[in-house]
């Protein structure tokens, strides 16, 4: 069956929830449930089998997390013994991470009433088989992970199974875990709540439900792939290589873009070189790099989702191996599938799934290669019930994908006036900025990028491994480590940290707050005073920058 029905809009407290629960959801911040979250939980609440299909960012993780703490509670009073009743499976340890925290977050007014396992982290052979000896609540694992559990004997789920979920269903098959899934189902018992959770219903999607799911509700809620216009403004700029670089340094020194932002660049090396040259300008920014484990890469999302830092530099095209390649002579062609699995994980750490709370900007410093990246891009911001907005750089080479997203968004809008407004740019008013940057830019070579991974990478491992016991001691020194320090593999001129008076345009010095040194018996060259608003030189279709809301 289909739903349907249009009841009136619930609230978290008036459907039914413990009131630890509540606190937990208060704690988080949560105000009022999101469309899938107000459908989703009801339902789960019954005990019925549901298919999710719900956009990226709009609360799924929530909206099965929520009802299945509220079932254990339930159970918890009559329960006789301590049982695993629960199991999350997703296709990636970054997303068993994510539910995991989202799980502990929610039930963190349950004391030890409510326990929940990642079987995905790297934990030691032996203090895993002890944590599963205690029969934890909520067992989140990958398919791989679990099976091997079962298969050992470790876990017994076939008389305690309440309810199975599986999360990002649609990547489960394209994962390689269709053999693991199927296996894993021969655990269980005959007779238990099933959930699907989706971004999509593809072919795969739909085999997995004639396995999975028995007379299942299908919430495929009427929404865009994105956030509505409303909620979600949509502009771009028109510019190569250099001057993508000039404006938006320019637009982050001059503090036109507010709140925080993720830059998206389509490789690694892009990550390090955009790192390296907003580095040189004072201005600090953390890389979500995939070579790092994903304990480092959650931990920097953690701490961007508390303020600590504002920017962070990532991509979603990894360098995935093109499976229609030909494998090299005397490779193993098993170990060449098992590769490009492992980094298609690592692809979809950021474009799929990953919880960045509050982002109030996207900035795609390179255009996404395809529609699906723009829609899983933007969908960092906006989520839930938040505003944001994404802002594109756009070269020559990059205009027709432009236009095939543009008409993609205008269907989904269902509007003919154009979706990504342009944000116009007089690079010849800032023509100081676009001077620093191009020297900044050339500075960055590929040696100091490569250098700059390898010292990252050696950094990260060390604070992950060698002082892991120390910070399950010490948790307060886990929360100062942060990930947005300076690479130092590019010479740092000091005064480029500085923007002098003189080099802003007129038309923007009210709306910045600009700190500068200037050395004793220094006099800036007065410029003319701008005569009207259309001298502006960073306007948007006669709209002041300073005026925007955000970027």
């Amino acid at each position: 069956m289909t739903e349907t029905d249009d009841k009136k809009p619930l609230n978290f407290h008036q459907m039914e929830l413990d009131d630890r629960i509540l606190k937990g959801i208060a704690k988080l911040g949560w105000l009022c449930p999101t469309l899938i979250q107000e459908k989703a939980i009801p339902l789960l609440l019954e005990g019925k089998d549901v298919l999710v299909r719900a956009r990226t960012g709009s609360g799924k993780t929530a909206a099965f997390s929520i009802p299945i703490i509220q079932q254990i509670l339930t159970r918890k009073v009559e329960a006789k013994e301590q049982e695993t009743t629960v199991i999350v499976l997703a296709p990636s340890r970054d997303l068993c991470l994510q539910t995991a925290k989202v799980m502990e977050a929610l039930t963190i007014k349950c004391g030890r009433l409510v326990r929940c396992v990642d079987l995905s982290a790297k934990v030691d052979k032996a203090a895993l088989k002890h944590m599963l000896a205690e029969r934890p609540d909520v067992v989140v694992s990958t398919p791989a992970k679990l099976l091997a559990q079962l298969q050992e004997g470790t876990l017994n789920v076939k008389d305690s199974l309440k309810t199975l979920i599986v999360d990002e269903a649609d990547l489960m098959f394209s994962f390689g875990f269709e053999s693991d899934l199927k296996a894993v189902l021969d655990f269980m018992p005959s007779v238990h709540q099933s959930v699907l959770a989706s971004a999509t219903l593809e072919k795969d999607v739909l085999e997995l439900k004639k396995i999975i799911l028995h007379n299942p509700v299908i919430l495929k809620l009427e929404e865009p792939e994105i956030a509505p216009a409303s909620q979600l403004a949509h502009f771009h700029i028109l510019a190569e290589e250099v001057d993508k670089a000039a404006v938006l340094y320019t637009l982050v020194k001059l503090q036109l873009v507010k709140g925080k932002s993720i830059i998206f660049v389509d490789s690694i090396d892009r990550c390090y070189k955009l790192k390296l040259f907003l580095e040189q300008f004072s201005i600090r920014s953390c890389v979500l790099n995939s070579e790092l484990p994903a304990k480092i890469r959650c931990h920097t999302v953690s701490q961007f989702n508390q303020g600590l830092y504002d920017i962070i530099v990532a991509s979603d095209e990894l360098h995935v191996l093109d499976p229609a390649v030909k494998e090299k002579k005397g490779q193993n062609k098993k170990k060449m599938l098992k590769q490009i699995a492992k980094q298609k994980e690592s692809e979809a750490g950021v474009a799929r799934g990953i919880d960045f709370q509050f982002v109030s900007n996207v900035i795609n410093f390179d255009f996404p290669k395809d529609i699906n990246s723009y829609i899983h891009r933007a969908g960092r911001t906006a989520r839930g019930n938040n505003t944001g907005s994404v802002l594109s750089f756009v070269s020559v080479a990059e205009k027709d994908m432009m236009d095939s997203v543009e008409d993609h968004l205008k269907s989904g809008y269902e509007q003919s006036e154009t979706v990504m407004k342009s944000y116009q740019f007089k690079m010849e008013e800032v023509e100081p900025f676009r001077y620093r940057a191009r020297d900044a830019w050339r500075a960055v070579t590929k040696i100091s990028i490569r250098e700059a991974r390898i010292k990252e990478i050696k950094t990260e491992m060390f604070n992950s491994e060698k002082l892991k016991s120390f910070f399950e001691e010490n948790p307060r020194d886990l929360q100062a480590l942060r990930h947005d320090r300076t690479l130092h593999t590019v010479k740092i001129q000091e005064h480029l940290g500085d923007v002098p008076e003189y080099i802003v345009p007129d038309s923007l010095k009210h709306v910045t707050a600009l700190t500068t040194k200037r050395k004793k018996g220094y006099v800036p060259r007065k410029r003319p005073a701008a005569s009207d608003k259309s001298n502006n030189p960073l306007m948007v279709e006669g709209i002041d920058y300073g005026k925007q809301k955000r970027v």
